[in-house]
């Protein structure tokens, strides 16, 4: 088995460990157990348990960018990008009911607990974060373009606030063990975008 295919699935293990726990509460036993992989593996692709946040958090967002451009920038797209954006939200409701109410997004998850413990891990998820506002954002300004969403909005003002919206009822959803958070902001988001 390649070095590469036992670090992803390190990464792999981890990040369903850490969506049920937290970082703090999964220790490397614990991780390795689940891999089958001895101590030595772990320290052969990571320095420390910071470093592997870093990477566990660059895995997740890149794997969770390359999800959202598939659905909201794909090259030959659904032509109303706000049906694809309400499609796009709806299945993330319906991953929340798979997940009985917990939070399903390692960002959401991690972002109060490791940013004032790890700088490195901060940035990462500070890039995440950007980088998801830009697909929003250019979501946003097709549809104007198209005629599918209004243009009494400006894409790089509405890209972050989507993206904040939903975090937020992502949080209060794992916290009320609810959907009922998600489908108020996609309620919200369809009155303030439709034309």
């Amino acid at each position: 088995m390649s070095d590469r295919t036992t670090k992803e699935r390190i990464l792999d293990a981890a990040k369903g460990l850490m969506l049920e726990k937290s970082f703090h509460s999964v220790g490397l036993n614990e991780i390795l157990k689940t891999v089958q992989v001895p101590k030595g593996s772990f320290y052969h692709h990571f320095e420390s348990k910071e470093q592997f946040g870093v990477e566990l958090l660059r895995h997740y967002v890149a794997e969770s960018t390359a999800y959202k451009s598939r659905l909201l920038l794909p090259p030959n797209p659904e032509p109303d990008p706000l049906l694809r954006l309400l499609t796009y939200l709806e299945s993330n409701i319906a991953r929340s009911l798979e997940c009985q109410g917990k939070c399903p997004c390692l960002l959401v998850k991690l972002s109060s607990e490791v940013t004032d413990f790890s700088e490195p891990m901060r940035e990462v998820l500070a890039e995440g974060t950007r980088t998801w506002a830009g697909i929003f954002e250019k979501l946003l300004q097709e549809g104007i373009e198209k005629g599918k969403i209004t243009s009494q909005i400006q894409p790089e003002e509405i890209g972050p606030v989507i993206l904040d919206l939903w975090t937020g009822a992502m949080q209060r959803a794992a916290t009320t063990r609810s959907v009922a958070p998600l489908r108020e902001a996609v309620a919200f988001l369809k009155q303030l975008l439709s034309p």
